[in-house]
């Protein structure tokens, strides 16, 4: 099988699926995972209203306060309705295409790796890392080198918002693949994953799934605190309050 030609395989979907009115069943993100499993997804997601939100992110963009950084924006699905909303936000991904979506879909967007933002950003007041995007972090080696960048940008007391999903489900695959990240010495949740579009690929990249008491315990000592936990069935809203510069 040929290799894929690296590139931005997330904004290319995107592209796509913003092309086409940004409607269900126009485009499609697949995901591959370095075992060789592989799922997909509607890209609509990325594009989905208030009302097909879970309840956790509805709750997270209604505690967010101040100047606002999405991190890990996409198309910008919640950092359009805050801006609509009269909330200061500033969109922030690796993916220059989501990026330039995010930009067309009139909010403020930059492009930058979560552990490298650049630019004069300057401070925030709330970090939102929704869809999941508490996978970010990345592994418990990487989590810190993320938490001290976001905090290089944080105001005094800010809060971040993130939401994560308790990966110990007993699905063969799942437990296989978490024995396997245990016989290699890495979080069982973690997992290495590239996005496809068509002859494109992205880079590998580590994306940390973790239950509330590893997010406490890759958290400490950064000058994070975990200060509340919201569930909804297996997934969950973590609210972290920057304590401490460091």
């Amino acid at each position: 099988m040929t290799e894929p030609v690296i590139g931005d395989a997330l904004g290319e979907v995107l592209h796509a699926c913003w092309a086409g009115g940004g409607a269900p069943g126009v485009a499609y993100e697949v995901v591959e995972r370095d075992d060789g499993y592989v799922f997909a997804r509607d890209a609509y997601h990325y594009f989905g209203l208030p009302g097909e939100w879970t309840e956790l992110e509805r709750l997270a963009c209604r505690r967010a306060g101040g100047r606002v950084l999405d991190v890990g924006c996409g198309a910008g699905r919640h950092a359009v309705v805050l801006a609509a909303e009269g909330t200061a936000v500033v969109g922030i991904d690796i993916s220059p295409g989501a990026v330039a979506v995010t930009r067309e879909r009139g909010v403020q967007a930059e492009c930058g790796d979560v552990a490298r933002l650049g630019g004069d950003l300057g401070r925030f007041d709330t970090f939102l890392l929704l869809d999941n995007n508490l996978g970010l972090l990345g592994s418990a080696e990487h989590a810190p080198v993320v938490l001290a960048e976001l905090a290089r940008h944080a105001a005094p007391g800010a809060r971040l918002y993130g939401t994560g999903a308790d990966p110990y489900v007993a699905i063969p695959s799942e437990i296989a693949y978490q024995d396997r990240n245990r016989r290699l010495g890495r979080m069982p949740g973690q997992a290495r994953l590239r996005v496809r579009a068509g002859h494109l690929a992205t880079g590998w990249f580590d994306y940390l799934g973790m239950t509330p008491d590893e997010l406490a315990q890759v958290i400490d000592g950064t000058g994070w605190a975990l200060t509340d936990v919201t569930t909804e069935d297996m997934s969950y809203l973590a609210e972290l309050t920057f304590t401490a510069r460091i």
